[in-house]
C-alpha cells in the first residue's frame, strides 16, 4: 500500500471517530463566596464499571469541561480543604452545571487520595490509578497518559513544555537522576503516584533563595511493591540471528533500595545515551553554576566511541546497579555502577562542499567500546541547621576504533585506513556544606576536584599521498603515520555563598569563589618506516608538550525582589583571570571581566507565566586550542593552536511564555532566543588542494544567532491537535586562506499532528513534519527540504492484546543539486498478556520495509555535508516475558 493510501485510510478512521455521540458538561466551581477555585478536580465515574472514568481540572477562573457519553455518570468535585460534592447526570445534550463547595475540616491527606490530580504552587500530584486503564506496561506508558506530559523516543520527559532533569523513586535518585532508564524499565503496575516538582533543588532549605530551572519527577510506589522484589525478564529471538534480552529487578524498603538492569542485544537498542554519559560528569549542585566560567573540553576523540543510533552491525551488553541505604536518621548513602560493552559498525557516504571544492567520501567504521562508571554519595544531616553532601565519581573507558576512508575530489581518489585506540580515566570528588544559621542568614560552600586523562593512539595508513607539503613524508610504497596524544586535567573549584533574607520580598545573595585549572597537552606524530625506524615530525613544527595553567578568582552580588506578580533577580560577577600558556616562554596574562545577569518573571496565573533572562557568559578553551605546534587532526587536516587566545564573551537573551492547558484544553509554549558572540574564536583554514591547515584566533563579533520556537496544543472533542514551529538564523565568520567570509545557516521546521483520545478505540496519531535548510558557505549556497508524514497507532483490544505501530515516510531533497530521495520506516508489535498472568508474548518487526539507509544534511564552520547513513535490515523478533 502506498503512503497516500495510508494517509487516506488513517484520516478516514480519525475523522470517523468524531461521529461518536458525546455531549459536553461545562460550568464553574466556586466557594460559598462565589470565588472561583482553580485546579479543582472534576471526576465523572460511569455507572457501568466497564466504561472509562472522565476527568477534568478547573482553570484559573474555576471553569471546567467534561465530554461525556450518553450514559449515567456520578460527577464529583474535589478541592483541597473543601468538602467534596457529587451528583448524578446523564447527558442527551450539552449542559452547564455550576458547583459550589464548602470548606471542610477533613484532613488534607485524605482529600488528596480521592483526587486524580492535585496542583499546588510548584507541585503537581497525579494519582495514577484514576488516570490510566491498567493495561500500561512501563512507566513511559503511564506518563504519556497524564495531562500535560510528553515522553519522546529517547526517554526525555517534558511537563507543560518544560524538560524534566531529575528522576526520583520514593524520594531517592534513580541511577543518578536520568529519565531514560526509569521510563523504559520501571513496571507500570508498581506506580501509585507521579509527583512533578518544579523549581527543584536537592537542598530543600535553599529552594526559596535561588530560582532553579530544574524539574524533577518523583515516583511513589504501590504499597505491595515495598519490602518486596519486583521486576520483569524478557528474551527474544529473530531472523538472521537477531536477539534481544532484558531484565530488571527492584527492591524498596523504608531504609534500603536496590535496582538492577541488564540488557543484551544486537538490534541496536540504545540503553545508554549521550545525555546520560555527559550528565554523569555533573558534580556540584546547580546552585553553584550561576555566573561561573565555562571551561571547554575538546574530548571529541572519546565521543566517537559512544553508541550510535544508526548502525549496520551491533552487539551491545549493558549492566547497571543502583542502591541507597539509610544508615541512621542522620546519614544516607547512595551509589550506582554502570558497565557497557559495545561492538558496532557504521557506514556513511557523503558529498561534502568545502569553500573551494567538493568531495565525495565514504567512511566505514568499526568500534569496540568498554565503559565502566560509578558514583557513590552520602548525605549527612547532623542537626536541623546543617547538611553535608559528599559525592565521588569515577569513569574508565578502553576503546578501539577503525575506519576506512575513501575520498574523491575531481578525478583524484585517495584511500585511508585509520586505527585508533583510546583510554580515559575520570575522577571527581565533591564536598558541599549548607547551613541555615537563622531565618535571615544561610550559607553554602563547596570544594570540587576533577581529574580527567585521555590518551588516544592513532595510526593512519595509505598508499596515496597524505597531507602532501604539510608533513615531511618519506616516500615509501605504504605510508604509516603514528600519533600519540595525551590530555590530562586537574581542576579545583571552591565556592562560598551567603543568602541574606531582608524580608519576604527582598533578598541579597553574595558569592566568592576560585577555580584553579592545570592542563597538559602532549602530541607526538611520526612516520613508521619499512626498516622499523621512525621519521619524527618534530623538526617540522610538530609535537606538543604543553602545559596550560589558569586561575579564576571571582565574586558576585545579586538582589532579588518581588512586587505583585513580578519577580526580579539581578546582579553581576567580577572575574579576575590569570593564565600562562606555558609553551615557548609565553608570559603570564591576566584580565578582569564583569558578567551581568538579569532574570525577570511575571506569573499572571498559576498556569500562565512570562520570563526574561539575560546573561553575559565567559568561556575558556582547553589546552589543545592554545598549543601552538602542529598535530594531525584527520587524514586531510593538521591543526595548530594559538597561545594568544583569551576568554570568549557572549550575550545570551531568552524570552519564554508558558500557558498550560485549562478549561478549553489549550496550551502554549513559546520562546525567543538571541545570542551574540562579541569576542569569539574562529578558525582560519588554509587550503593546499584537499588538505587543510586549521588555526584558531580571537575576533570581535564572530557569530550571531537568533531563533523562535513554540508549540500549541488544543483539545477539540476527543482529538488533541498539536502544532510546533522552530526557526534559527545563524551568521558567523570564517577565514579561508586569511580571507574573511560570512557564513549563514537558516533552518525552519514545523510539525502538525492530531491524536484521538476516545474510549474503547485505538489511539491514532497522524502528523506531518517538514524542515527547510538554507546553508551559505563562502559563495556556495545549498538548500535542503525534508518532509516526514507519520502515523502512530496503539490499540488495547479483546482481553490482553496490545498492538502498536509507527510509520514515517521521509522525502529528502537537495534543491541546489536537484537530488531527491525517499524512504519509509515502519515498526510494529503485537503483545499478549492474559489478565492476572505473569507471562507475556510479543511479536515485533523493526524496519518493516527493509530500508537500507537514511538521508540527512549537516553544517559545520567549513563543510556542508549531504550524507547517507546505512542502517540495519528488517528484523523480526518473537519475545517471551515474565513479571516477577
Amino acid at each position: 500500500m502506498s503512503f497516500r493510501l495510508y494517509v487516506l485510510f488513517s484520516f478516514l478512521v480519525l475523522f470517523q471517530t468524531v461521529g461518536f455521540t458525546q455531549n459536553s458538561l461545562t460550568g464553574k466551581v466556586t466557594d460559598s463566596l462565589n470565588k472561583p477555585l482553580a485546579n479543582a478536580n472534576i471526576l465523572a465515574e460511569p455507572k457501568d464499571s466497564l466504561q472509562q472514568i472522565k476527568f477534568a481540572i478547573t482553570d484559573d477562573k474555576g471553569r471546567y469541561r467534561l465530554d461525556l457519553k450518553s450514559i449515567p455518570y456520578t460527577v464529583t468535585a474535589n478541592y483541597l480543604g473543601f468538602a467534596k460534592k457529587s451528583f448524578d447526570i446523564q447527558l442527551d445534550r450539552d449542559k452547564t452545571q455550576n458547583i459550589i463547595l464548602k470548606e471542610s475540616a477533613e484532613g488534607l491527606e485524605e482529600v488528596v487520595l480521592d483526587m486524580p490530580m492535585v496542583v499546588k504552587k510548584d507541585t503537581i500530584l497525579y494519582n495514577v490509578n484514576q488516570l490510566t486503564t491498567g493495561e500500561e506496561r512501563k512507566l513511559k506508558d503511564i506518563l504519556k497518559k497524564l495531562p500535560g506530559m510528553e515522553v519522546d523516543k529517547n526517554g526525555g520527559i517534558t511537563v507543560n513544555g518544560k524538560k524534566v532533569t531529575h528522576m526520583l523513586v520514593e524520594n531517592k535518585k534513580f541511577f543518578g537522576g536520568g529519565t531514560k532508564l526509569a521510563v523504559d524499565n520501571i513496571p507500570a503496575d508498581a506506580v501509585k503516584q507521579v509527583v512533578v516538582l518544579d523549581n527543584y533543588n536537592e537542598i530543600a532549605m535553599l529552594k526559596d533563595f535561588q530560582e532553579s530551572e530544574d524539574m524533577a519527577i518523583n515516583i511513589k510506589l504501590e504499597d505491595d511493591k515495598k519490602d518486596f522484589v519486583f521486576g520483569d525478564i524478557e528474551a527474544g529471538l529473530g531472523n538472521d540471528e537477531f536477539y534481544n534480552a532484558h531484565s530488571n529487578l527492584f527492591y524498596y524498603s523504608p531504609k534500603t533500595t536496590l535496582n538492577a538492569i541488564g540488557n543484551l542485544n544486537n538490534v541496536r537498542e540504545r540503553v545508554f545515551t549521550y545525555d546520560q554519559y555527559f550528565r554523569f560528569q555533573e558534580g556540584m549542585n546547580s546552585i553553584f553554576d550561576k555566573g561561573t566560567t565555562t571551561f571547554e573540553d575538546s574530548y571529541d576523540d572519546f565521543s566517537d566511541f559512544l553508541e550510535k543510533e544508526d548502525v549496520i552491525e551491533s552487539d551491545r551488553r549493558f549492566g547497571a546497579i543502583n542502591f541507597t541505604q539509610e544508615v541512621n536518621n542522620k546519614l544516607n548513602i547512595t551509589g550506582y555502577g554502570i558497565f557497557s560493552k559495545t561492538k558496532e559498525s557504521t557506514l556513511v557516504e557523503s558529498t561534502n562542499e568545502y569553500n573551494l571544492f567538493t568531495e565525495d567520501r565514504s567512511i566505514a567504521t568499526a568500534t569496540n567500546n568498554e565503559l565502566a562508571m560509578g558514583s557513590i554519595s552520602a548525605v549527612y544531616i547532623p542537626n536541623y541547621t546543617d547538611q553535608w553532601h559528599f559525592k565521588s565519581q569515577f569513569k574508565s573507558a578502553d576503546d578501539s576504533y577503525t575506519n576506512t576512508i575513501n575520498s574523491r575530489v575531481d578525478t583524484v581518489s585517495n584511500a585511508f585506513l585509520n586505527d585508533r585506540f583510546g583510554e580515559q580515566t575520570f575522577f571527581n570528588q565533591t564536598v558541599e556544606w549548607h547551613r541555615k544559621l537563622s531565618r535571615e542568614h544561610s550559607f553554602s560552600g563547596v570544594v570540587d576536584y576533577t581529574y580527567d586523562k585521555l590518551t588516544p593512539r592513532t595510526l593512519w595508513q595509505t598508499n596515496d599521498d597524505i597531507l602532501a607539503g604539510l608533513i615531511p613524508i618519506m616516500d615509501e610504497p605504504s605510508i604509516r603515520i603514528n600519533q600519540f596524544k595525551q590530555t590530562e586535567k586537574n581542576q579545583i573549584k571552591s565556592i562560598f555563598k551567603h543568602y541574606w533574607v531582608l524580608n519576604r520580598n527582598n533578598h541579597i545573595y553574595s558569592t566568592i569563589g576560585n577555580v584553579n585549572l592545570n592542563q597538559t597537552f602532549f602530541t607526538d606524530d611520526a612516520q613508521e618506516l619499512d626498516d622499523g625506524t621512525q621519521n619524527n615530525f618534530g623538526e617540522a613544527g610538530f609535537n606538543n608538550d604543553f602545559q596550560f595553567r589558569l586561575n579564576d578568582a571571582f565574586a558576585g552580588v545579586f538582589y532579588k525582589f518581588r512586587t505583585g506578580i513580578f519577580t526580579f533577580d539581578q546582579g553581576a560577577f567580577i572575574h579576575y583571570y590569570s593564565w600562562n600558556p606555558n609553551q615557548e616562554n609565553t608570559s603570564v596574562k591576566d584580565r578582569v571581566v564583569v558578567l551581568p545577569n538579569i532574570t525577570a518573571k511575571a506569573e499572571m496565573t498559576r498556569s500562565k507565566s512570562l520570563q526574561f533572562n539575560y546573561e553575559l557568559k565567559s568561556s575558556f578553551s582547553d589546552a589543545s586550542q592554545f598549543a601552538s605546534r602542529f598535530y594531525l587532526q584527520s587524514y586531510n587536516s593538521v591543526f595548530s593552536g594559538n597561545t594568544t587566545l583569551e576568554n570568549t564573551l557572549r550575550h545570551d537573551l531568552n524570552l519564554r511564555f508558558t500557558k498550560s492547558r485549562g478549561y478549553r484544553g489549550f496550551g502554549i509554549y513559546a520562546s525567543a532566543n538571541y545570542s551574540k558572540q562579541i569576542e569569539g574564536i574562529v578558525n582560519n583554514v588554509n587550503y593546499e588542494g584537499i588538505n587543510q591547515v586549521v588555526t584558531p584566533f580571537l575576533v570581535d563579533n564572530s557569530s550571531e544567532t537568533w531563533g523562535l520556537s513554540g508549540n500549541v496544543s488544543k483539545k477539540i472533542s476527543q482529538i488533541n491537535f498539536r502544532t510546533g514551529l522552530r526557526y534559527t538564523n545563524t551568521t558567523f565568520l570564517q577565514f579561508v586562506n586569511d580571507i574573511p567570509f560570512e557564513n549563514r545557516n537558516q533552518n525552519t521546521s514545523y510539525t502538525l499532528s492530531a491524536k484521538t483520545l476516545y474510549d474503547d478505540f485505538p489511539v491514532i496519531e497522524i502528523g506531518w513534519r517538514q524542515s527547510f535548510g538554507n546553508f551559505t558557505l563562502s559563495d556556495n549556497t545549498t538548500n535542503f527540504v525534508t518532509t516526514e508524514p507519520f502515523i502512530n497507532f496503539d490499540y488495547d483490544f479483546l482481553s490482553g492484546f496490545i498492538v502498536s505501530a509507527d510509520f514515517t515516510s521521509y522525502t529528502y531533497q537537495n534543491q541546489t543539486l536537484d537530488q531527491r530521495n525517499s524512504y519509509e520506516i515502519a515498526n510494529a508489535s503485537l503483545l499478549y498478556q492474559k489478565e492476572s498472568s505473569a507471562w507475556s508474548f510479543k511479536v515485533e518487526a523493526q524496519n518493516v520495509f527493509d530500508v537500507q539507509f537514511k538521508n540527512q544534511n549537516t553544517f559545520t564552520s567549513y563543510i556542508i555535508s549531504d550524507s547517507r547513513t546505512f542502517i540495519l535490515p528488517r528484523i523480526l523478533l518473537f519475545s517471551i516475558g515474565y513479571n516477577l
